[in-house]
């Protein structure tokens, strides 16, 4: 049965991507008439500039591949890079996870960066297939990140002969659950679950008892519903990508809304 807020007919969905992203995509949900909540349950944190960190900035023309894992690395990466290169050095590629990243390096720099193939999902995984990945004999690359997180790019990169630099910019903070979103992700008061982070999928799932196991949950790969599974969700929907439209598809069908222009929420 579909939760409706109390004070409407709307059904509450709630989203838990973290900082500023998350307005897009509580924007899109909402538009199609449901009551959003946003679920803050992680923030990220800029860490301090380290000497390894200044060579690479220093250093930074001598890559020749530069690939980002997160629209916040993308963020932090043209700010440090901006202090140290008033201009952008010539001759790097860029490589992004997903098109939200790549939105980041474009609108700051204009430049054109490489995402994995559109019929594949924004993955690690989907961007190593890309042919320009394949041979990299003692490549110089550099992978912006945050602290932790997979490193099944790094290392792969390596064993196809680069030389990898791994540099993480950030940290992500994990935080309990508060005010009305966290008591309806605890009580299970919620028309749909949506998450795009692993490591806030699992972090949620200490928090939910059957009911909110047993709701909808909505995540944005193939990857995070085998996740899913594994922690116990029941009622899981894979979406088509990450982005705040396809998320917000996802949603509609879910919640079955009626009257949702598809068409116009992709060109969003």
């Amino acid at each position: 049965m579909t939760e409706r807020s109390n004070d409407s007919a709307r059904p509450r969905v709630l989203i838990t991507r973290p900082g500023e992203r998350g307005l897009p995509l509580a924007r899109a949900i909402a538009a199609l008439g449901a009551e959003v909540e946003i679920l803050e349950v992680m923030r990220q944190e800029r860490l301090a500039e380290t000497p390894q960190e200044r060579a690479v900035w220093l250093n930074f023309d001598q890559f020749h591949k530069v690939v980002v894992v997160s629209p916040y690395a993308a963020s932090c990466l043209v700010e440090a890079v901006e202090h140290y290169w008033p201009q952008l050095p010539l001759g790097i590629e860029f490589y992004a996870v997903g098109a939200a990243t790549a939105e980041v390096l474009h609108h700051a720099w204009g430049v054109k960066t490489r995402i994995p193939p559109p019929e594949l999902e924004n993955t690690s995984e989907a961007l190593l297939t890309l042919s320009a990945l394949q041979r990299l004999d003692e490549q110089r690359i550099l992978l912006v990140a945050g602290e932790g997180g997979r490193l099944l790019l790094g290392d792969t990169l390596a064993q196809r002969g680069a030389r990898v630099e791994r540099l993480a910019l950030y940290r992500r903070v994990l935080m309990e659950p508060r005010g009305v979103p966290g008591e309806c992700l605890v009580t299970g008061k919620y028309a749909a679950l949506v998450v795009s982070s692993g490591e806030i999928l699992e972090h949620l799932a200490g928090w939910c008892k059957k009911t909110a196991l047993n709701q909808p949950l909505i995540v944005s790969s193939r990857r995070l519903a085998t996740l899913a599974e594994r922690l116990g969700f029941v009622d899981c929907h894979v979406a088509d990508g990450a982005t705040p439209a396809a998320l917000a598809i996802a949603v509609a069908r879910v919640c079955d809304l009626k009257g949702v222009d598809h068409d116009d929420l992709e060109k969003g």
